[in-house]
């Protein structure tokens, strides 16, 4: 099971409206559903509610399993707050829905989606711009490891744009240098003549044919790295603000520097 990080739980705690005004019991309930459904945890106990509230900072409840228990029953006409899974408790759909109503869009993920949509005004080619759309989407939707790998394919098929219109003999002089045998290719002429070109070498290609700068070439490899780590099914989680930072370093350092 994943581990729980203090960074992720305050993120979502400053999403909840008002929430360290809340009742200790009531901080229950968004720590459920953090778990739940945030993070996605099978086991939701009341050892790891207990932690946190310790992440944060808070006091602990003294009673958490006994008001797991206990909301585990409805109350006149009012559905229950909880249900009993195998492995722990998760919330009745009222409860969950109430709290989503509480959650709040931060401003940042407001401005990464922004500058996401402001693309489609400097994007003439209409693919590029559908496979931009969908990545909006996936971030609007909090999908955020599919966000990051199609903005990182999104990026990469723009530098193609821009090598193909605009740096394409500097780029074969690099390419013809090339003493790893992966690669068969020594001249690149269309497209999907790049697909060949292992994404890493691609990258050291630009930089030494001084398509690129070297600061460029850091973030290059730095998302790779990062992209490759979500590209495959993993316990690995994402939180929002590392999907945004991925997203805006992409957008504002290599999509929007290098114009088609």
């Amino acid at each position: 099971m994943a581990s729980l990080t203090k960074e992720e739980l305050e993120e979502f705690a400053l999403t909840a409206e008002g929430f360290f005004g809340l009742s200790q019991t009531e901080q229950i309930d968004y720590f459920i559903y953090f778990l739940s459904i945030k993070k996605g945890f099978v086991k939701t106990s009341a050892t790891l509610i207990r932690e946190c509230f310790v992440l944060l900072d808070l006091h602990p409840y003294t009673y958490i399993s006994q008001y797991l228990t206990k909301n585990l029953k409805k109350v006149g006409k009012l559905a229950p707050k909880l249900l009993r899974t195998k492995e722990g408790y998760s919330l009745h759909r009222e409860r969950k829905l109430s709290i989503e109503a509480t959650l709040k869009t931060k401003p940042q993920k407001a401005k990464a989606k922004s500058d996401l949509t402001s693309l489609l005004t400097h994007t003439t080619d209409q693919n590029e711009n559908e496979f931009l759309k969908e990545a909006i989407d996936c971030f609007e939707i909090e999908a955020y490891r599919a966000a990051i790998v199609m903005v990182w394919n999104l990026t990469i098929d723009h530098l193609y744009e821009f090598i193909l219109k605009n740096e394409l003999t500097n780029f074969n002089s690099a390419l013809s240098k090339n003493t790893d045998k992966r690669i068969k290719l020594t001249t690149v002429s269309k497209k999907d003549d790049f697909s060949e070109i292992p994404e890493g070498k691609f990258i050291e290609f630009c930089k030494s044919g001084g398509i690129i700068t070297n600061d460029v070439r850091k973030i290059l490899d730095t998302k790779l790295g990062i992209r490759n780590s979500y590209a495959h099914p993993s316990s690995l989680k994402i939180i929002e603000s590392k999907a945004i930072e991925f997203i805006e370093d992409l957008i504002n350092n290599v999509v929007l520097k290098y114009k088609i």
